[in-house]
């Protein structure tokens, strides 16, 4: 079953095409990573499927063309984390979470059992129950991305949106979060989208890949097919070794041998 799909997408920003004319498929419970070089239509591309930025084309969710969904319907089936999320500083990490059950609550609800529960989940798997009283701006960057993971997964949506979701996490936490949305998918046929610069961890985690480069799509398939050395050279003007770990690869910088 398709989760999201895209045909025909093309989004313009200041008169400019950021993207151009992007197709794609992703079925349920895969996950895609979105990769490329700065100013390739990553960001834009993720904020588009989440009907953050006006777009020609089609973009549906589930069969439903996201255009038709209500802004609360859009929100049940699918969370966004973004690279530089809206941070309230005086909320603490547990209100700011709960704010992810907003979608499932009607007109003038308040949050019930249910929803604090869901809550308290995320705030465990994210490993932030000790700092759940802790406000925001008294956070490290680090600690605010996790609490940011913890409200998307709070949500409950069957599809998650992340744009660089590890760039302030330490090595330690960049594979914690990855590796619970990497469970989570095999338990709920959860579905990623991820805009990813670390190549290494797109090649770890990610079903697929999908190279954009000029706001096109230039390849697509699993990591291996995309993460060549004769791919990167040409996309990224980078001159990198790629380095089997296990079943999956790493991409290594080559030093001194730039050819940009």
């Amino acid at each position: 079953m398709t989760a999201v799909r895209l045909a025909a997408v093309s989004v313009s920003l200041g008169g400019n095409v950021v993207v151009d004319d992007v197709s794609l498929d992703v079925g349920r419970g895969e996950w895609v990573a979105l990769i490329g070089p700065n100013g390739a239509g990553k960001t834009t591309l993720v904020r588009a499927i989440a009907r953050l930025v006006d777009f020609a084309g089609v973009i549906e969710l589930r069969g439903r063309a996201t255009r038709r969904l209500r802004r609360a319907e859009l929100a049940r089936e699918l969370a966004v984390v973004p690279q530089e999320p809206a941070i309230p500083p005086w909320m603490t990490v547990s209100e700011y979470v709960l704010l992810g059950r907003t979608p499932h609550l009607g007109p003038l609800a308040k949050e019930g059992r249910s929803d604090r529960e869901a809550a308290g989940r995320a705030l465990a798997r994210l490993d932030l129950l000790e700092l759940r009283d802790r406000r925001l701006d008294t956070l490290s960057g680090g600690e605010r991305q996790r609490a940011v993971v913890a409200r998307a997964l709070a949500q409950e949506a069957s599809v998650v949106l992340l744009d660089e979701p590890t760039t302030a996490l330490d090595i330690g936490h960049q594979q914690h979060a990855l590796d619970l949305l990497d469970e989570l998918r095999g338990d709920t046929d959860l579905t990623l989208v991820t805009a990813m610069h670390d190549l290494t961890l797109a090649a770890q985690y990610a079903d697929r890949v999908v190279l954009l480069d000029g706001g096109r799509v230039v390849a697509d398939g699993t990591p291996a097919e995309v993460l060549t050395e004769a791919t990167i050279a040409t996309h990224y003007h980078a001159a990198i070794d790629v380095v089997p770990v296990g079943d999956r690869l790493a991409v290594v910088p080559r030093r001194g041998s730039s050819t940009g």
